[in-house]
Protein backbone atom coordinates (compact mmCIF):
# COMPACT_ATOMS: atom_id res chain seq x y z
CA UNK A 1 0.00 0.00 0.00
CA UNK A 2 1.37 3.41 -0.84
CA UNK A 3 2.47 5.48 2.16
CA UNK A 4 2.37 8.90 0.63
CA UNK A 5 0.40 10.88 -2.40
CA UNK A 6 3.26 13.07 -2.88
CA UNK A 7 6.33 11.20 -4.07
CA UNK A 8 6.12 8.57 -7.13
CA UNK A 9 8.87 5.68 -7.81
CA UNK A 10 8.63 4.95 -11.48
CA UNK A 11 10.57 2.01 -12.81
CA UNK A 12 11.31 2.63 -16.47
CA UNK A 13 13.36 0.29 -19.06
CA UNK A 14 16.40 2.94 -18.41
CA UNK A 15 16.04 3.74 -14.94
CA UNK A 16 14.08 4.69 -11.97
CA UNK A 17 12.76 7.53 -12.26
CA UNK A 18 11.09 9.63 -9.16
CA UNK A 19 8.80 12.33 -9.79
CA UNK A 20 7.51 14.81 -6.26
CA UNK A 21 5.08 17.43 -6.01
CA UNK A 22 5.95 20.81 -3.91
CA UNK A 23 4.51 24.22 -3.95
CA UNK A 24 1.28 22.27 -6.05
CA UNK A 25 2.85 21.11 -9.24
CA UNK A 26 4.52 17.38 -9.93
CA UNK A 27 8.31 17.35 -10.73
CA UNK A 28 10.18 14.65 -12.67
CA UNK A 29 13.88 14.39 -11.29
CA UNK A 30 17.08 13.18 -12.85
CA UNK A 31 16.90 9.14 -13.25
CA UNK A 32 18.19 7.22 -10.83
CA UNK A 33 20.47 3.64 -11.38
CA UNK A 34 20.49 5.56 -14.91
CA UNK A 35 20.14 2.76 -18.25
CA UNK A 36 19.06 -0.10 -15.68
CA UNK A 37 15.39 -2.07 -16.81
CA UNK A 38 13.61 -1.59 -13.12
CA UNK A 39 10.79 -4.02 -13.20
CA UNK A 40 9.88 -3.18 -9.79
CA UNK A 41 10.32 -0.45 -7.05
CA UNK A 42 8.50 0.51 -4.11
CA UNK A 43 9.28 2.76 -0.86
CA UNK A 44 9.20 0.92 2.17
CA UNK A 45 7.32 2.95 5.20
CA UNK A 46 9.02 1.03 8.27
CA UNK A 47 12.08 2.31 7.91
CA UNK A 48 11.99 4.59 5.19
CA UNK A 49 14.09 3.09 2.81
CA UNK A 50 13.52 2.17 -1.16
CA UNK A 51 14.01 -1.22 -3.12
CA UNK A 52 13.92 -1.91 -6.49
CA UNK A 53 14.22 -5.04 -8.89
CA UNK A 54 16.33 -4.78 -11.63
CA UNK A 55 16.51 -6.48 -15.29
CA UNK A 56 19.89 -6.66 -16.45
CA UNK A 57 19.20 -9.43 -19.12
CA UNK A 58 22.57 -9.98 -19.95
CA UNK A 59 23.83 -9.82 -16.45
CA UNK A 60 20.71 -11.34 -14.53
CA UNK A 61 18.45 -10.32 -12.05
CA UNK A 62 19.41 -8.00 -8.95
CA UNK A 63 18.13 -6.06 -6.12
CA UNK A 64 19.12 -2.78 -5.32
CA UNK A 65 17.85 -0.61 -2.08
CA UNK A 66 18.58 3.16 -1.10
CA UNK A 67 18.27 3.61 2.87
CA UNK A 68 16.69 6.90 3.89
CA UNK A 69 19.28 9.23 3.13
CA UNK A 70 21.29 7.38 1.46
CA UNK A 71 22.23 6.06 -2.04
CA UNK A 72 21.36 2.75 -4.18
CA UNK A 73 23.16 0.01 -3.08
CA UNK A 74 23.31 -3.99 -4.47
CA UNK A 75 21.79 -5.97 -2.01
CA UNK A 76 21.93 -9.95 -1.84
CA UNK A 77 19.53 -11.63 -4.06
CA UNK A 78 17.45 -14.17 -3.79
CA UNK A 79 18.78 -17.31 -5.48
CA UNK A 80 17.20 -20.84 -5.63
CA UNK A 81 19.19 -23.73 -3.69
CA UNK A 82 22.42 -24.79 -4.61
CA UNK A 83 22.34 -28.32 -7.04
CA UNK A 84 18.27 -27.09 -8.14
CA UNK A 85 18.43 -26.82 -12.07
CA UNK A 86 16.26 -23.34 -11.34
CA UNK A 87 17.57 -20.42 -11.22
CA UNK A 88 15.50 -16.62 -10.76
CA UNK A 89 14.57 -15.34 -14.37
CA UNK A 90 12.72 -11.94 -12.95
CA UNK A 91 11.85 -10.60 -9.75
CA UNK A 92 8.14 -9.61 -10.32
CA UNK A 93 7.25 -7.90 -6.87
CA UNK A 94 8.72 -6.91 -3.63
CA UNK A 95 6.63 -6.60 -0.76
CA UNK A 96 7.25 -5.06 2.75
CA UNK A 97 6.57 -7.85 6.27
CA UNK A 98 4.26 -7.04 8.60
CA UNK A 99 4.69 -3.53 10.09
CA UNK A 100 5.46 -5.66 13.66
CA UNK A 101 7.79 -7.34 11.72
CA UNK A 102 11.00 -5.24 10.93
CA UNK A 103 13.49 -6.62 8.51
CA UNK A 104 11.15 -8.34 7.02
CA UNK A 105 10.38 -8.68 2.85
CA UNK A 106 8.95 -10.54 0.00
CA UNK A 107 10.06 -11.19 -3.11
CA UNK A 108 7.93 -13.22 -5.85
CA UNK A 109 9.63 -14.11 -8.62
CA UNK A 110 9.92 -16.01 -11.84
CA UNK A 111 9.27 -18.96 -12.06
CA UNK A 112 6.46 -18.98 -9.18
CA UNK A 113 8.55 -19.31 -5.94
CA UNK A 114 8.23 -16.59 -2.92
CA UNK A 115 11.31 -15.67 -1.17
CA UNK A 116 11.61 -13.60 2.51
CA UNK A 117 13.98 -12.26 4.26
CA UNK A 118 13.83 -12.12 8.07
CA UNK A 119 16.95 -9.99 7.87
CA UNK A 120 16.54 -6.78 6.01
CA UNK A 121 18.04 -9.14 2.80
CA UNK A 122 21.26 -10.21 4.58
CA UNK A 123 20.03 -13.88 3.48
CA UNK A 124 16.88 -15.18 1.84
CA UNK A 125 14.62 -18.26 2.28
CA UNK A 126 12.39 -20.07 -0.54
CA UNK A 127 9.00 -21.47 0.64
CA UNK A 128 9.66 -25.02 0.15
CA UNK A 129 5.39 -25.80 0.67
CA UNK A 130 4.55 -23.01 -2.13
CA UNK A 131 6.99 -24.12 -4.49
CA UNK A 132 6.16 -27.90 -3.75
CA UNK A 133 2.49 -27.16 -5.15
CA UNK A 134 4.58 -25.14 -8.05
CA UNK A 135 6.39 -28.18 -9.16
CA UNK A 136 3.93 -30.44 -8.39
CA UNK A 137 1.18 -28.89 -10.27
CA UNK A 138 3.35 -27.82 -13.40
CA UNK A 139 2.19 -24.34 -12.66
CA UNK A 140 2.54 -22.73 -16.39
CA UNK A 141 3.82 -19.15 -17.83
CA UNK A 142 1.09 -16.41 -18.68
CA UNK A 143 2.39 -12.51 -18.68
CA UNK A 144 6.11 -14.37 -18.98
CA UNK A 145 7.84 -17.56 -20.20
CA UNK A 146 7.44 -19.29 -16.91
CA UNK A 147 4.98 -18.80 -14.16
CA UNK A 148 5.71 -16.05 -11.69
CA UNK A 149 4.21 -14.15 -8.27
CA UNK A 150 2.87 -10.82 -9.39
CA UNK A 151 1.14 -10.04 -5.90
CA UNK A 152 1.56 -10.10 -2.27
CA UNK A 153 -0.90 -9.04 0.49
CA UNK A 154 -0.80 -9.59 3.60
CA UNK A 155 -3.42 -9.24 6.48
CA UNK A 156 -2.60 -6.19 8.56
CA UNK A 157 -4.45 -7.75 11.22
CA UNK A 158 -2.32 -10.58 11.30
CA UNK A 159 1.42 -11.53 9.20
CA UNK A 160 0.99 -14.99 8.76
CA UNK A 161 -1.81 -14.72 6.90
CA UNK A 162 -0.98 -13.72 3.41
CA UNK A 163 -2.29 -14.35 -0.13
CA UNK A 164 0.03 -14.59 -3.18
CA UNK A 165 -1.13 -14.05 -6.89
CA UNK A 166 0.47 -16.00 -9.69
CA UNK A 167 0.23 -16.44 -13.41
CA UNK A 168 -1.06 -19.23 -14.57
CA UNK A 169 -2.47 -20.37 -11.20
CA UNK A 170 -4.09 -18.35 -9.37
CA UNK A 171 -4.69 -16.69 -5.97
CA UNK A 172 -2.86 -19.03 -2.90
CA UNK A 173 -3.83 -18.42 1.14
CA UNK A 174 -1.51 -19.02 3.69
CA UNK A 175 -3.09 -18.94 7.28
CA UNK A 176 0.19 -20.06 9.32
CA UNK A 177 3.07 -17.78 7.78
CA UNK A 178 3.54 -19.91 4.47
CA UNK A 179 3.69 -23.85 6.04
CA UNK A 180 0.67 -24.79 4.31
CA UNK A 181 -0.85 -22.88 1.49
CA UNK A 182 -4.16 -23.40 -0.17
CA UNK A 183 -5.76 -22.45 -3.80
CA UNK A 184 -8.67 -19.59 -3.37
CA UNK A 185 -10.25 -19.43 -6.54
CA UNK A 186 -13.42 -20.30 -6.47
CA UNK A 187 -16.12 -18.86 -8.69
CA UNK A 188 -13.49 -17.46 -11.79
CA UNK A 189 -13.08 -18.76 -15.02
CA UNK A 190 -10.48 -20.16 -17.27
CA UNK A 191 -11.62 -20.14 -20.73
CA UNK A 192 -8.63 -20.87 -22.73
CA UNK A 193 -8.17 -24.51 -21.05
CA UNK A 194 -9.66 -27.24 -22.31
CA UNK A 195 -12.76 -28.19 -20.68
CA UNK A 196 -11.62 -31.11 -19.48
CA UNK A 197 -9.50 -28.95 -16.66
CA UNK A 198 -12.09 -26.13 -16.78
CA UNK A 199 -12.84 -27.50 -12.88
CA UNK A 200 -9.01 -27.64 -11.37
CA UNK A 201 -8.77 -25.27 -8.47
CA UNK A 202 -5.32 -24.21 -9.78
CA UNK A 203 -4.08 -22.99 -13.32
CA UNK A 204 -5.91 -19.37 -13.19
CA UNK A 205 -4.23 -16.45 -14.76
CA UNK A 206 -4.88 -13.00 -11.85
CA UNK A 207 -3.35 -10.28 -13.80
CA UNK A 208 -3.17 -8.49 -10.58
CA UNK A 209 -4.51 -9.04 -6.76
CA UNK A 210 -5.29 -5.76 -4.40
CA UNK A 211 -6.41 -5.78 -1.04
CA UNK A 212 -8.80 -3.06 0.31
CA UNK A 213 -6.58 -1.79 2.90
CA UNK A 214 -9.73 -0.98 5.41
CA UNK A 215 -11.11 -4.34 4.87
CA UNK A 216 -8.76 -7.38 4.09
CA UNK A 217 -11.60 -9.42 3.36
CA UNK A 218 -12.49 -7.55 0.49
CA UNK A 219 -10.14 -8.21 -2.58
CA UNK A 220 -10.22 -7.07 -6.40
CA UNK A 221 -8.75 -9.36 -9.33
CA UNK A 222 -8.32 -8.27 -12.78
CA UNK A 223 -7.95 -11.28 -14.18
CA UNK A 224 -7.22 -12.61 -18.10
CA UNK A 225 -10.98 -14.40 -17.75
CA UNK A 226 -12.50 -10.87 -16.77
CA UNK A 227 -12.69 -8.80 -13.09
CA UNK A 228 -13.90 -10.47 -10.05
CA UNK A 229 -14.17 -9.19 -6.24
CA UNK A 230 -14.32 -11.46 -3.71
CA UNK A 231 -16.12 -10.03 -0.12
CA UNK A 232 -15.14 -13.21 2.31
CA UNK A 233 -11.23 -13.17 1.91
CA UNK A 234 -10.79 -14.77 -1.18
CA UNK A 235 -13.26 -18.24 -0.24
CA UNK A 236 -15.69 -17.04 -3.35
CA UNK A 237 -14.98 -14.61 -6.22
CA UNK A 238 -18.01 -12.60 -8.25
CA UNK A 239 -17.15 -11.63 -11.42
CA UNK A 240 -17.86 -8.16 -11.70
CA UNK A 241 -17.09 -7.67 -15.52
CA UNK A 242 -19.25 -4.99 -17.63
CA UNK A 243 -18.20 -5.49 -21.09
CA UNK A 244 -17.08 -3.88 -23.21
CA UNK A 245 -14.83 -1.84 -21.10
CA UNK A 246 -14.49 -3.89 -18.12
CA UNK A 247 -13.60 -7.00 -18.88
CA UNK A 248 -9.67 -7.36 -20.25
CA UNK A 249 -6.73 -4.93 -18.25
CA UNK A 250 -4.17 -5.51 -16.17
CA UNK A 251 -3.73 -3.26 -13.09
CA UNK A 252 -6.52 -2.36 -10.89
CA UNK A 253 -6.62 -0.45 -8.01
CA UNK A 254 -8.00 0.07 -4.34
CA UNK A 255 -9.53 2.83 -2.79
CA UNK A 256 -7.69 2.93 0.91
CA UNK A 257 -10.94 3.45 2.62
CA UNK A 258 -14.08 3.22 0.80
CA UNK A 259 -14.20 -0.65 -0.07
CA UNK A 260 -16.89 -0.33 -2.17
CA UNK A 261 -14.28 1.68 -4.74
CA UNK A 262 -11.77 0.53 -7.34
CA UNK A 263 -10.23 1.63 -10.77
CA UNK A 264 -9.21 0.02 -14.28
CA UNK A 265 -7.68 0.56 -17.38
CA UNK A 266 -9.64 -1.22 -19.69
CA UNK A 267 -8.28 -2.68 -23.08
CA UNK A 268 -10.02 -4.52 -25.42
CA UNK A 269 -9.21 -8.66 -24.69
CA UNK A 270 -5.89 -11.11 -24.36
CA UNK A 271 -6.26 -11.03 -28.85
CA UNK A 272 -6.45 -7.04 -28.66
CA UNK A 273 -4.36 -5.58 -26.27
CA UNK A 274 -4.62 -1.88 -27.27
CA UNK A 275 -7.26 0.97 -25.84
CA UNK A 276 -10.77 0.92 -27.27
CA UNK A 277 -10.42 3.04 -30.30
CA UNK A 278 -7.08 4.86 -29.69
CA UNK A 279 -9.03 6.47 -26.44
CA UNK A 280 -6.68 6.17 -23.26
CA UNK A 281 -10.29 6.07 -19.99
CA UNK A 282 -9.66 4.60 -16.78
CA UNK A 283 -13.05 3.18 -15.51
CA UNK A 284 -13.84 3.61 -11.97
CA UNK A 285 -16.59 1.85 -9.47
CA UNK A 286 -18.07 3.24 -6.33
CA UNK A 287 -20.40 0.31 -5.53
CA UNK A 288 -18.68 -3.01 -5.64
CA UNK A 289 -18.33 -3.44 -9.26
CA UNK A 290 -22.50 -2.92 -9.78
CA UNK A 291 -21.68 0.25 -12.04
CA UNK A 292 -18.75 1.44 -13.95
CA UNK A 293 -18.15 5.19 -15.07
CA UNK A 294 -15.68 5.66 -17.63
CA UNK A 295 -13.17 8.86 -16.59
CA UNK A 296 -11.12 10.37 -19.50
CA UNK A 297 -10.81 14.07 -18.69
CA UNK A 298 -7.15 15.39 -19.95
CA UNK A 299 -6.08 11.81 -21.28
CA UNK A 300 -5.81 11.77 -24.86
CA UNK A 301 -8.79 10.88 -27.14
CA UNK A 302 -7.15 9.75 -30.38
CA UNK A 303 -4.11 7.87 -31.21
CA UNK A 304 -3.42 6.88 -28.13
CA UNK A 305 -2.77 3.17 -28.32
CA UNK A 306 -0.58 2.38 -24.94
CA UNK A 307 -1.55 1.12 -21.65
CA UNK A 308 -0.20 0.25 -18.02
CA UNK A 309 1.29 -2.97 -17.07
CA UNK A 310 0.22 -4.54 -14.08
CA UNK A 311 2.19 -2.84 -11.76
CA UNK A 312 1.58 0.38 -13.05
CA UNK A 313 -1.22 1.94 -11.73
CA UNK A 314 -1.54 3.33 -8.06
CA UNK A 315 -3.35 5.51 -5.85
CA UNK A 316 -2.22 7.32 -2.71
CA UNK A 317 -3.14 7.29 1.24
CA UNK A 318 -5.47 10.20 0.54
CA UNK A 319 -7.90 7.79 -1.82
CA UNK A 320 -7.80 11.53 -4.31
CA UNK A 321 -4.56 10.87 -5.54
CA UNK A 322 -3.70 8.68 -8.46
CA UNK A 323 -1.08 7.77 -11.35
CA UNK A 324 -0.45 5.57 -13.66
CA UNK A 325 2.62 4.97 -16.72
CA UNK A 326 2.45 3.17 -20.14
CA UNK A 327 4.31 0.84 -22.45
CA UNK A 328 4.62 4.34 -24.32
CA UNK A 329 6.58 6.19 -21.74
CA UNK A 330 3.59 7.97 -20.68
CA UNK A 331 2.79 9.17 -17.31
CA UNK A 332 -0.53 11.17 -16.23
CA UNK A 333 -1.29 12.00 -12.67
CA UNK A 334 -4.99 12.63 -11.47
CA UNK A 335 -5.77 14.33 -7.76
CA UNK A 336 -9.73 13.97 -7.58
CA UNK A 337 -10.26 10.49 -7.59
CA UNK A 338 -9.43 9.95 -11.53
CA UNK A 339 -12.09 13.06 -12.51
CA UNK A 340 -9.11 14.63 -14.68
CA UNK A 341 -5.92 13.69 -15.35
CA UNK A 342 -2.71 15.69 -16.06
CA UNK A 343 0.78 14.47 -17.41
CA UNK A 344 3.46 13.87 -15.76
CA UNK A 345 5.59 13.36 -18.79
CA UNK A 346 5.24 12.12 -22.32
CA UNK A 347 9.07 10.93 -22.97
CA UNK A 348 9.73 8.48 -20.10
CA UNK A 349 10.96 5.03 -21.68
CA UNK A 350 8.76 2.35 -21.49
CA UNK A 351 7.39 2.19 -17.79
CA UNK A 352 7.38 -1.00 -16.05
CA UNK A 353 6.33 0.20 -12.51
CA UNK A 354 4.72 3.14 -10.99
CA UNK A 355 4.22 3.38 -7.01
CA UNK A 356 3.54 5.83 -4.49
CA UNK A 357 6.27 6.26 -2.05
Amino acid sequence: MATTSDRILIGTRKGLVEARKANGAWTLHEPLLPGQPIAYAMHDARDGSDWASIDHGHWGVKLSRRKKGGDFEEVEAPKYPEGSDTTAKYYWVLTPGHADRPGTMFVGTEPGGLFSTTDDGATWELNKPLWDLCVEHKWMGGGRDGAGIHSIMIDPRDPDHMYVAISCAGVCETKDGGATWSYANKGMRMDYAPPEEQDKEYGFDPHFVAMAPSDPEVLWQANHCGVYRSKDGSQTWDEISNKPHVYFGFPITAHPTNTERAWIVPMHSDNNRTTFDGRLFVMRTDDGGATWNEQANGLPQSGAWDFPYRHSFDIGTDGETLAFGTTSGNAYVSEDGGDSWQVLSNNLPLIYSLRFA
